[in-house]
């Protein structure tokens, strides 16, 4: 599993190809060039432990520069560049990142992100020279390797999610730094449960900058397997993609489930899919005709797991275990689930209750211990906030996912953050988001507005509302429709009452 060791036995075999220009990287460019950062990492005097950050879009740079932190021994957070740059900018100052690196596309914001964030020590471009950064530009011949140190230290990726109050939150693994080529407990899972092997060519369509697309793109290479990279989903380049290069294994969310299934008849039936092995989908609820039709398409070949970025369990589910357990999302495959009643003691199968972990890996909300506390028990059992219950086989049903969490396309989206802006404007009086179905992206969101005295519910002041959610906003968490209400549905204490919202108007 050492990337070096990799690029010695298949120097040419394809590490990365692009479907989109075709780009193919080796391993020994791999290699290479993650050597070229690794080295640049130390002599910025960076050391074990510390913290990078990387704002990039889905190329190969991203990947490389991934793997030089990697080896590195630091901390790494994948900055999604969707974001404001406010939002962004916090993201990379709150994990403490000493070094920014950033792609030709996302050059312009990670320099106006450097200059707000004062705990950088360098912020480094791979692509053309930007004021404000430093360029790195990985060769395309190596005369004269990089020097790599006797021992090189096995970091570890430090995720962002969004917190329930709006502020995005680091997920801090447990992680002990072993000598880099150990892997991560992802890199054995990938083997053990899906059939990574050297052999294995991954499809990633989704952003690198969220948990599984990068953490099974690594894993892919750790086994010495390519990944097909799409700079962004279209779903026929998806299939074409397949069929091109002998895709054995994908990973997809619902809303890509979707958007295939919606294609002719005649293009979803034009490209040769046999080469899959197995289709994998997480990442948000996949609705019961949606999964089915896929695998009537391409067979017992769909699987499922149930995870977060946390990394404190997980469940699997194969096609045929789905098939006689329909709307699970498996048994556990890492850890051991309780479901657990308000009063804090587990329930019997078949009741619904808290969805916790026992046994799982433990981690941390950088920043935030009261956070951290709420996601634990008084017997260390850990929860992600969802509800579901077990059947007498063990296998788990989600009944809602994180309450109020809003899922589109399979990126979670808090109603707090909008909320958080809306209330701000003076035409408003109180403001409620919620999630409600859509077709193409699983859900959208929904703002339901009481307007301020003097205001008047109006397409108007829809607009002006709307204008006043792009500006502090991305554009994944604006709303996408907008109901106005005499009076917002709230107890006494003042807690919304969110799911009488979703009664009435979702």
């Amino acid at each position: 599993m050492h990337l070096s060791r990799i690029a010695e036995r298949t120097p040419n075999k394809p590490a990365i190809v692009m479907t989109g220009d075709g780009r193919r990287v080796t391993f020994a460019e791999l290699d290479r060039w993650s050597r070229e950062v690794a080295n640049l990492i130390r002599q910025q005097g960076l050391r074990a432990q510390d913290h990078v950050a990387l704002l990039m879009d889905n190329s190969p740079d991203f990947l490389a520069v991934a793997w030089g932190a990697q080896r590195s021994g630091l901390y790494w957070t994948p900055v999604n560049w969707h974001l404001t740059e406010a939002e962004a900018a916090y993201v990379v100052d709150d994990c403490g990142a000493r070094m920014l690196f950033a792609s030709a596309h996302t050059a312009d914001l990670a320099a106006r992100i450097a200059a707000r964030c004062p705990k950088l020590s360098a912020a480094i471009t791979t692509g053309p020279r930007r004021s404000g950064l430093s360029p790195l530009g990985f060769a395309t011949v190596d005369p004269e390797p990089s020097p790599t140190p006797a021992r090189e230290t096995e970091g570890v990726y430090f995720l962002y999610s969004s917190g329930t109050t709006g502020a995005p939150k680091g997920i801090k693994p447990q992680h002990t730094f072993p000598p880099f080529g150990t892997g991560l407990g992802i890199d054995h899972t990938m083997a053990s449960t899906f059939g990574f092997s050297q052999d294995s060519v991954y499809l990633c369509p989704a952003p690198l900058y969220h948990a599984a697309p990068i953490g099974w793109s690594l894993g892919t290479q750790r086994h010495g397997g390519t990944v097909v990279l799409m700079e962004r989903f279209d779903p026929l380049e998806c299939l074409r993609a397949i069929e091109r290069d002998r895709v054995t294994h994908a990973q997809f969310v619902p809303t890509h489930f979707v958007r295939m299934l919606k294609l002719p008849e005649d293009q979803r039936t034009a490209f040769d899919l046999s080469s899959l092995e197995v289709v994998i989908h997480a990442a948000a609820p996949c609705p019961i005709e949606v999964k089915q039709a896929m695998i009537d398409w391409l067979g017992p070949k769909v699987q499922e797991f149930y995870a977060g970025s946390e990394g404190s369990g997980m469940t699997t589910i194969t096609s045929s275990q789905w098939q006689t357990h329909r709307g699970s999302v498996g048994r556990a495959a890492q850890g051991s689930i309780r479901i657990v009643g308000e009063d804090g003691d587990p329930l019997a199968d078949g009741e619904v209750g808290t969805v916790y972990f026992e046994g799982g890996r433990a981690f941390e909300y950088h920043n935030d211990p009261e956070k951290t506390a709420r996601a634990f028990n008084d017997k260390g059992w850990s929860t992600l906030g969802d509800l579901g219950h077990l059947d007498d086989e063990g296998y788990l049903y989600l009944a809602d996912r994180r309450a109020d969490l809003i899922i589109s396309g399979g990126v979670n989206i808090y109603p707090a953050e909008i909320e958080a802006v809306l209330i701000m404007h003076p035409a408003v009086a109180d403001v409620g988001v919620i999630g409600v179905p859509d077709e193409d992206m699983g859900q959208s969101v929904r703002a339901i507005i009481q307007p301020a005295p003097g205001h008047v519910p109006s397409a108007e002041l829809e607009q002006r509302l709307l204008e006043h959610c792009r500006y502090s906003l991305a554009r994944f968490r604006q709303p996408r429709s907008m109901i106005f209400v005499d009076e917002m549905p709230r107890l006494p204490s003042g807690k919304l009452l969110r799911r009488e919202l979703r009664e009435l108007h979702g």
